[in-house]
């Protein structure tokens, strides 16, 4: 069973993700900002982060680069109401971007497939 993390300050969000995704047959963990991200994820060894950009006290697309430097194989799904971090060049170092949306659908859809291509990877 995959182990999926989910960074996101607003609660309604990650109670929601955690829900449909343990539904959809993951372990999820969450945490509500970037604070000590890094050894969260040495802790907790999952398998996916799936990462909001905008957070309070906490920009994701710079916590992406940390993630990239310190595990460049974890997958990294950016989930976000805005698109316009699409262009930004550190989103690139995401494996996937997803809009935030009340059907999770893209957003499982997107899991999947990085979680596919991280096995493959092996």
């Amino acid at each position: 069973m995959a182990k999926i993390l989910i960074v996101d300050d607003e609660e309604h969000i990650r109670f929601l993700y955690s829900e449909e995704l343990s539904e959809a047959g993951y372990e999820v963990i969450t945490a509500d900002s970037g604070y000590q991200l890094l050894e969260r994820i040495e802790e907790e060894k999952p398998d996916l982060v799936v990462l909001d950009i905008k957070m309070v006290d906490y920009n994701g697309l710079d916590l992406l680069q940390d993630i990239r430097n310190r595990f460049y194989d974890l997958p990294v799904v950016l989930c976000t109401a805005y698109d316009t971090f699409k262009e930004d060049m550190k989103s690139i170092a995401a494996d996937f971007y997803v809009i935030k949306s009340f059907d999770l659908s893209e957003l499982k859809n997107k899991i999947a497939m990085a979680l596919e291509a991280s096995v493959r990877a092996e």
